[in-house]
């Protein structure tokens, strides 16, 4: 439908002339205000264009920052274009080779939930005896968030960034990224395919060696399969008969072996995890198919290894967070046997909370408490994100809760999808790590987080007596200086 065209009509000549006179007599009157007007116009103004200007400026790191509740570094330069290996400007997600185990993220607990993966609370954990333990207790009012007691030494970080010599050259890289934060954590995978690789092949383990050399305060990590053919989804009662000749002593030689080429390397006191994840389903190393063969596998392990001169290795147990296939604390192999008790804590199972990761049965707290209840320091040689994407929550509430607990070590597993460096897919999570972690040096007493000083809202000015303030617009009042006011006795002042 064409839209209707009106006719103009005739207005009074006298109409137009009384509403130019009124108009004129109210611009006469009115007095310019330049307090109050002009306050108004440049907060207008400098609100828009500042703004604007902000976003422009901090572009997507300011929006990351707005995800953490981390103070981002001010400033947080970019890290400067790297034309090495060692850091590339964009680099990409790390690729194993196929006889190099790669880090799996542990599998969905399969029970102590619910169907849909939330965890019944109150389940009791058993102990390493069998019994029934209290549930796990609520997070404590810190956990989650914040920063550890004014005073408390930060704990060592690292990552995972390489199998092999790609791993060690990448470290100084992220650490680039981070500010020069110190990366006192080398973190690697002896390849469970042969025997032959898990004593440590010849030149594999060189530059990690040369790398934890360089400096007496560095921790080396080495993760170790105790069989072989580790990821060949090997059957369970094949599984067990493994468990049991191993048990029995017949593998001990090849721990032997590894235990001396460590020392032989100059690195007598490697982190070992023998056994990772033995809690879940993905490895033929898994402790389900006979824990108590497995436990005692393990203590054959350990007193092989210790039994070479010179040695001095730590053995760091280290099951997936939650209950998994089995409770891991029926596959604990003993006190003598253990100095460590680590967790690998991905962010799965899709939709769990990080408060929930907490309180679940087997979970981050209870991992904590039995650790304390056996005279264990923490550790966590594997987490990052998983089934929840570019989880900023999770990122900031694992790093809150690793300053809160102090762990011996902890190591960034960073490769998509669960990196922050390597992996450009989290640049929220991204965002939370680096300002966490930016130039912190290992050993430093940790700060509270600097308040924010509130800055006050400048004051609008107060008009005149007698004369209440026009709104002219924003723009208007700035290009003239100020706002109008318009006098109480416009109409009175002139009467007799």
């Amino acid at each position: 439908m064409a839209p209707v065209r009106r006719r103009r009509t005739a207005r009074p000549a006298f109409l137009a002339a009384s509403c130019a006179a009124g108009l004129a007599g109210l611009l006469v009157s009115a007095v310019l205000v330049p307090g109050a007007g002009h306050a108004v116009g440049a907060t207008d103004v400098s609100g828009v264009v500042g703004a604007t200007g902000a976003r422009n400026a901090a572009g997507t790191g300011a929006a990351r920052g707005a995800e953490s509740s981390v103070p981002v570094p001010v400033p947080v330069p970019e890290p400067a274009p790297v034309t090495d290996a060692s850091a590339p400007a964009e680099p990409a997600a790390p690729v194993a080779p196929t006889t190099s185990p790669v880090p799996s993220a542990p599998g969905t607990p399969v029970s102590g939930a619910s169907a849909s993966g939330t965890p019944v609370p109150g389940t009791p954990v058993p102990s390493a005896s069998g019994e029934a333990a209290p549930a796990p207790s609520a997070p404590s009012a810190s956990a989650g968030a914040g920063e550890p007691a004014p005073g408390a030494e930060r704990p060592a970080f690292g990552a995972y960034l390489d199998y092999g010599p790609r791993g060690v050259t990448r470290m100084a890289g992220l650490s680039r990224w981070l500010g020069g934060a110190d990366l006192r954590v080398g973190h690697t995978y002896l390849p469970g395919d042969l025997w032959s690789n898990i004593e440590g092949a010849p030149g594999f383990l060189d530059a990690w060696a040369e790398w934890r050399r360089g400096g007496d305060d560095r921790l080396f990590v080495l993760n170790v399969p105790m069989l072989e053919r580790n990821e060949e989804r090997v059957p369970d009662a094949e599984v067990a008969a493994l468990l049991r000749r191993g048990a029995a002593g017949e593998f001990d030689h090849h721990f032997r072996a590894l235990a001396e080429r460590l020392v032989g390397l100059g690195i007598p006191d490697t982190v070992l995890v023998p056994g990772w994840e033995m809690n879940g389903i993905t490895y033929t190393h898994r402790c389900g198919p006979d824990p108590e063969a497995w436990k005692a596998y393990w203590n054959r392990i350990v007193a092989a290894m210790r039994a070479v001169p010179g040695q001095g290795f730590r053995f760091d147990f280290t099951p997936s967070r939650g209950r998994d296939a089995v409770p891991w604390t029926e596959c604990y192999p003993g006190d003598d046997t253990v100095d460590v008790i680590g967790m690998d804590a991905y962010d799965q199972p899709r939709g769990l909370s990080f408060e929930e990761q907490v309180r679940e049965p087997y979970g981050l707290r209870a991992h904590v408490d039995f650790a304390r209840a056996h005279g264990k320091p923490v550790s966590y040689p594997e987490w990052g994100l998983f089934r929840n994407g570019d989880n900023a929550t999770y990122m900031r509430g694992m790093l809150a809760w690793m300053d809160e607990h102090r762990p011996l070590y902890n190591t960034l597993t960073d490769y998509c999808p669960h990196g922050v460096w390597t992996c450009g897919d989290n640049p929220r999570a991204a965002a939370v790590y680096r300002s966490a972690l930016f130039g912190r040096t290992d050993g430093d007493p940790v700060s509270p987080a600097p308040s924010r000083t509130p800055v006050p809202a400048p004051a609008r000015p107060v008009p005149p007596r007698g004369c209440a303030p026009l709104w002219a617009g924003g723009w208007t009042a700035y290009w003239l200086g100020g706002g109008f006011c318009l006098r109480h006795d416009r109409w009175t002042r002139h009467r007799p």
